[in-house]
């Protein structure tokens, strides 16, 4: 099995943008959201921005590990430390490169063009993991932006379900600028976004991406 593929097998998506994986021993959580078992088995958290359904302590009480590091925008790290007390954190800006033992990240910018929703100055960020020669992108809440355009990533999960971020027209034009091998449709089907805005979006997609569909409805 190739490494690309054994990544891939590990993401799931618990719902909407509840991102899990694992890479060489260790557990990744980006945004975990309505968490229902109690794994307690984070390595790391990462929390794009601060709105309730990226931001959910209650989820985060149930996957914390006997040690686990939350990483998380410096404006919001006041929040995780009221409502997750006794947690370690790592406080991030945008456009930054950050390492803590075997995480190494970059963190790119994530906001709204023509929306309100997600303001630039916020210092909202997605997530490119280092995993080896991999690199895997997590958008967070962004549009189609120019440093969104600029990452280079072998799988990119992406949001597509509009209102809050882009429509499925909008992120399949991101992704065909970025051209990663696989791409993961997000935030959609739930909170925001129709159960076939996923499907919308992969006939979009150019033929050089593989899309591949982690929620189920």
């Amino acid at each position: 099995m190739t490494d690309i593929q054994k990544l891939l097998d590990s993401i799931t998506l618990n719902t909407h943008s509840s991102i899990r994986f694992e890479w060489d021993g260790e557990v990744y959580y980006v945004d975990p959201f309505q968490i229902s078992e109690e794994p307690h088995d984070a390595s790391f958290i990462l929390l794009t921005h601060d709105h309730f359904d990226h931001f959910d302590p209650d989820s985060i009480q149930k996957i914390l590990g006997e040690y686990t590091l939350i990483v998380c925008p410096a404006p919001m790290e006041a929040q995780v430390h009221e409502k997750v007390p006794g947690v370690d954190t790592l406080a991030v800006v945008p456009d930054q490169f950050y390492e803590d033992g075997p995480m190494e990240v970059d963190t790119v910018p994530a906001y709204n063009i023509d929306k309100d929703f997600h303001p630039e100055e916020a210092g909202w960020v997605g997530y490119i993991f280092h995993l080896g020669d991999l690199r895997l992108y997590v958008a967070g809440d962004t549009d189609d932006t120019d440093e969104a355009r600029d990452v280079s990533a072998d799988i990119a999960l992406i949001p597509v379900g509009g209102t809050y971020t882009m429509t499925p027209e909008e992120a399949a034009d991101l992704t065909n600028e970025m051209a990663p091998e696989i791409v993961i449709p997000t935030h959609y089907g739930t909170i925001v976004g129709g159960e076939d805005d996923g499907e919308k979006f992969a006939k979009l997609v150019d033929e050089g991406t593989q899309v591949v569909f982690k929620l189920d409805f």
